[in-house]
């Protein structure tokens, strides 16, 4: 172990913890740091599985490479191929691993990985551990970092939140401004690389299946900085969850995986209790507009479909807005077996029986495809990156790097349901070996020789932004402030966009953000002040938006989870690009350039998902055209 080497990696869900066990191996130093104990970190919600090819799926005719064209065809073609086709080619060891790990991976009869569909595919190659696989793999990869910390290779800062980046003079990151969300206290750590993996921002749109500390706002901190963010207008909005007036609660894509099925009355305004419908009453509207798919179209289609039942046609349960998502024909001991997590969330929050009655659900904000730009080596045959690149989910800013959800690689515009996971573990893995590189083998000054004037101008910097907010004597309720900001981003920038709605809602940012100039604090005090954390978040939110917002005007296409309902149709002369946001300290607004994606592997085509409908782009299923012209190497 090298004590003069250390690196921080920000963010303990599963990308964080891949990213620890990996940097750790390479005898490096790694401080951990999470806003909550790492078992409480967001990856404990995820719910369906994490897609791989094994032996038991390649006997339907499955492979990796028919994974890889899932996952660029699911993400419209926004996705860097190399990244993509690395993944899913890692995708198979990481399943031996997780399982050797002690994950408790469903099994067959004859004590297999058991497998099930989702979302984007006619394979079933999604590995799950009932409906709580996200709690089953962050428990353990908990374990195993545990086992560094014991070696004292490994500190965990649980309750500490990182408020900004430190950079030399040259502009390399070499540590974190920190607080202890406890003591309040804030602190300077050095660190020779810094690894985020802060997830995403779905705080942002109010109402979201994220968990309150979802809020993006260290992402936002890392692009006011100078990191730059790409492609923000890509949020996904599952299609599946439960309304609440608090939150909404996810209702796994497992679900329809496992053969649920999404239906209204065909008669608007029906409000028989729904076991009393007859078949030939009910629209099964996803299975008789995408034959071949069904129900496990990807999620981006399945919200627009919903959104168009209930929204446009008004065919909602009861005129409103929700659909049913029917289990009921699948009998309590196999839903038990197969999805026990999600029905004793909906026994809790909704008080009904979704083995005895349908679920009512409706779309949700769920997931950020966009987030922190970050470089990549391909294989010189694109095949894949290059294992060891010092650059690998490296940021545009030297030595700070992205995994996970917070970076925009993998998905493009639109995530395959049991994809994230993978992802995320993927990322921590595999480009945790290029940081440890870039410590190891980079010729650059040790964290520990950096003046230490660096540290402290940043200190006073996240402090003077303290002293600002305790003792501001604005009259504007930061909380009420976030709710409008919710509410404007979900109804302006959500399943629907059009561009004189967007720039309503971007004007409504800039009267959001001149009147947090004007919030003040309930709560003044310096202890666990969390009225401080939320309007000191608040702030960086509001610039993520008006990211988010800019990115959505400037894309004047329908691409993946981004429609326009004014251009409805995929331009990829113009538009098979990515947008990527640089802030401007002067003026503190984004500004937006286009970046070309690398499509080497797979050309674009037609993403129709077998439509029975013609589609204005061409075909009306997923037949020979839509194939793959490269041939799998």
């Amino acid at each position: 172990m090298n004590p003069n080497r250390r690196v921080i990696v920000v963010g303990g869900g599963l990308a964080g913890l891949a990213a620890t066990l990996r940097i750790a191996e390479a005898e490096l130093c790694v401080d951990l740091f999470s806003l909550v104990p790492v078992k409480r970190s967001h990856s404990v919600c995820a719910q369906g599985g994490i897609n791989a090819c094994n032996e038991i799926a390649r006997q339907q005719g499955y492979s990796e490479y028919e994974h890889f064209d899932e996952t660029i065809y699911g993400g419209d073609f926004l996705a860097h191929q190399p990244p993509v086709y690395e993944m899913v080619h890692w995708a198979p060891r990481i399943i031996d691993l997780l399982d050797r790990m002690g994950v408790p991976f469903n099994r067959t009869a004859e004590g297999q990985r058991d497998l099930r569909l989702f979302g984007g595919s006619l394979y079933k190659r999604t590995h799950f551990a009932g409906a709580t696989t996200g709690q089953q793999l962050l428990y353990a990869l908990d374990e195993q970092v545990r086992r560094w910390e014991t070696e004292g290779k490994v500190n965990k800062y649980e309750y500490w939140e990182f408020l900004w980046p430190v950079l030399d003079d040259d502009g390399v990151c070499k540590g974190i401004v920190a607080q202890d969300v406890r003591t309040m206290q804030i602190r300077a750590f050095r660190a020779d690389a810094v690894v985020m993996a802060t997830g995403g921002c779905g705080m942002i749109f109010g109402k979201s299946t994220n968990s309150v500390m979802c809020t993006g706002a260290a992402a936002s901190r890392c692009y006011q900085a100078g990191a730059l963010y790409a492609n923000g207008e890509f949020i996904q909005v599952h299609p599946t969850a439960i309304p609440g007036a608090d939150k909404l609660r996810l209702m796994s894509e497992s679900a329809r995986g496992e053969g649920g099925r999404l239906w209204v009355p065909r008669t608007s305004g029906d409000t028989r209790d729904p076991r009393e419908i007859p078949e030939k009453e009910r629209f099964y509207f996803l299975e008789e507009k995408y034959p071949k798919y069904g129900n496990i179209v990807p999620r981006d289609i399945a919200t627009r479909e919903i959104f168009d039942i209930c929204v446009n046609q008004g065919l909602g349960v009861g005129g409103g807005n929700m659909v049913y998502l029917d289990l009921t024909h699948l009998g309590r001991e196999y839903l038990e077996l197969k999805l026990g997590g999600i029905l004793e969330i909906y026994r809790k929050f909704v008080g009904e029986d979704p083995v005895e009655m349908p679920m009512k659900i409706f779309p949700g904000v769920h997931y950020t495809m966009g987030g922190l730009w970050t470089q990549y080596t391909p294989k010189d045959d694109l095949h894949g990156m290059s294992l060891g690149a010092p650059n690998s989910m490296m940021t545009n800013v030297p030595g700070l790097y992205a995994f996970g959800e917070v970076n925009y690689q993998f998905h493009g515009a639109n995530r395959l349901g049991a994809n994230a996971l993978l992802s995320c573990i993927f990322d921590g893995l595999f480009s945790g070996v290029g940081v440890a590189r870039y410590v190891t083998d980079e010729m650059h000054a040790p964290a520990a020789n950096i003046d230490q004037r660096i540290y402290d101008a940043v200190i006073e910097q996240e402090q003077a932004k303290v002293d600002q907010l305790i003792s501001a004597q604005g009259t504007e309720n930061p909380y009420e402030i976030g709710r409008e900001m919710g509410v404007e981003m979900t109804a302006g920038c959500t399943v629907v966009k059009t561009g004189p709605r967007l720039e309503q809602t971007l004007a409504r940012l800039h009267e959001l953000q001149e009147r947090y100039e004007s919030v003040g604090l309930s709560d003044t005090g310096m202890w666990t002040n969390q009225n401080l954390a939320y309007a000191r978040a608040l702030g960086d939110m509001l610039k993520l938006a008006e990211v988010i917002v800019l990115g959505s005007i400037e894309r004047r296409e329908s691409r993946g989870a981004h429609y326009r309902a004014d251009f409805p149709q995929r331009d990829d002369e113009n538009y098979l690009r990515s947008t990527v946001a640089r802030f401007d300290a002067d003026t503190g607004r984004p500004e937006l350039s286009l970046e070309p994606v690398e499509i080497g592997l797979v050309p674009p085509r037609v993403r129709t998902y077998g439509m029975v409908q013609p589609a204005a782009q061409g075909s009306t299923s997923r037949s020979q055209s839509e194939r793959p012209t490269a041939a799998a190497p």
